[in-house]
């Protein structure tokens, strides 16, 4: 078993500027994604969860549509990505989540994702 990447698509009925500032600021991030997100210099980015911390380092950057973080002791052709986008037809919202994880453990990062998503909507009333 090796690691896979996953990709998963949630509607977010919300402005696309709002949900920015939800997956791309400090604040944002700890209200749905960590318990607390320190972020040092322009690039890195400390979550933490139940005291424990893990640091990650931002790779890219789009205004109003995407971010894209890599963690310190992870691979280093690994990463995990918050991309906006919206639909030219209906103009509807979707977050599109990239992640990667042990293969045996897709199944249970999918859901945690899905809880996280959750969370994130609840926030900001979506």
């Amino acid at each position: 078993m090796g690691r896979i990447k996953i990709e998963m698509e949630f509607e977010v009925r919300s402005s696309p500027n709002i949900l920015y500032n939800h997956i791309a600021t400090a604040s944002g991030l700890e209200e749905w994604f960590a318990d607390k997100v320190n972020v040092k210099g322009k690039d890195k980015y400390v979550f933490i969860w139940d005291g424990k911390e893990e640091a990650s380092e931002l790779l890219k950057k789009v205004p109003k549509s995407l971010v894209k973080f890599r963690w310190v002791d992870g691979p280093a052709d690994e990463y995990f990505q918050l991309e906006i986008i919206i639909d030219d037809l209906t103009s509807d919202v979707v977050l599109v989540v990239t992640d990667f994880t042990e293969e045996d453990e897709a199944e249970e990062t999918e859901m945690l994702w899905e809880s996280q998503v959750d969370t994130l909507k609840s926030f900001i009333g979506a």
